[in-house]
């Protein structure tokens, strides 16, 4: 093991373990659906200044991109929806998902999906509420995933997307394995994927984890590919690449007591925690 390696694995242990849904079932004995259903106002809680639950879902047709086991996906569906489809890549989560709807009797509201974001499997007009939560920063091609997204969106329909930009204290999504903060601005990828392997080697889903966040290019190299390193201002100029203009957009920072450092440009890219962007389709 190479001596950042080491260094990291020391520094590591100063930090606790945050709550990750990779590892609820052997903490909690709770799925990740379920953790996600749980936590599912979380996911809604920045776009209440621009609607309510009800303006959002009720009575709507609903797509939610990036979904995971759906856990939120199915939180959605208990504010009323008409149907709502989960889009996930990987399509291991469909059947703890299909079981989670079934046990909160939505399987008739609820479609799981896996598919690509920038291929969408809808007519052109046809959602009525698209959620982009916490996937922007995974997306290979987040122009084509963005532009895809409001072509399948009616006239007067919502895209609410938020993500939280990479140099955010937990940017690198690698907390359910390595504690510390900012970790991937103080060491480089190539420690962080040798750490990450190290730290999941005896978990009994290791190779599952390893095969999610990282992948090998044609050079033999390991790299991170479930993160496309997403920063405020790359978001923003995506924005003016597509020319889509949020009708709402906001910056949440880490704390209230650090909101004046997030407005820095120095220091904003460590302080927002979200970034936080409503479309709107004219009509």
């Amino acid at each position: 093991m190479r001596k950042s390696a080491k260094l990291l694995k020391r520094i590591d242990r100063i930090f606790p373990k945050p709550v990750h849904p990779f590892n609820l079932r052997d903490e909690q004995d709770k799925s990740y659906a379920e953790w996600q259903f749980e936590k599912g106002i979380n996911t809604v809680q920045f776009f209440l200044p621009v609607n309510t639950m009800e303006e959002m879902f009720l009575g709507k047709t609903v797509l939610d991109i990036g979904c995971g086991a759906a856990g939120k996906t199915l939180f959605y569906a208990s504010h009323g929806v008409e149907h709502i489809y989960g889009l996930e890549t990987l399509s291991h989560y469909q059947t703890e998902a299909e079981a989670l709807a079934e046990k909160l009797g939505f399987f008739d509201r609820f479609t799981f999906l896996t598919g690509d974001a920038a291929a969408l499997p809808f007519n052109d007009d046809s959602i009525d509420t698209i959620i982009m939560n916490d996937v922007f920063e995974h997306f290979d091609h987040p122009e084509a995933a963005l532009l895809e997204a409001y072509r399948v969106l009616k006239p007067g329909g919502r895209i609410y997307m938020n993500f939280p930009p990479y140099h955010h204290p937990f940017g690198a999504h690698l907390s359910d394995a390595i504690s510390m903060p900012w970790v991937h601005l103080f060491f480089s990828d190539e420690t962080l994927i040798e750490v990450y392997k190290d730290a999941v080697s005896t978990l009994k889903d290791a190779d599952e984890r390893i095969a999610f966040r990282i992948a090998t290019d044609d050079n033999g190299r390991a790299y991170f590919s479930y993160i496309n390193k997403m920063t405020v201002r790359r978001a923003k100029q995506i924005l003016r690449d597509v020319s889509l203009t949020p009708i709402y957009y906001h910056e949440a920072p880490l704390r209230n007591i650090f909101a004046p450092f997030a407005k820095l440009p120095l220091l904003r890219e460590l302080m927002v925690k979200m970034v936080v962007c409503v479309f709107e389709k004219k009509a």
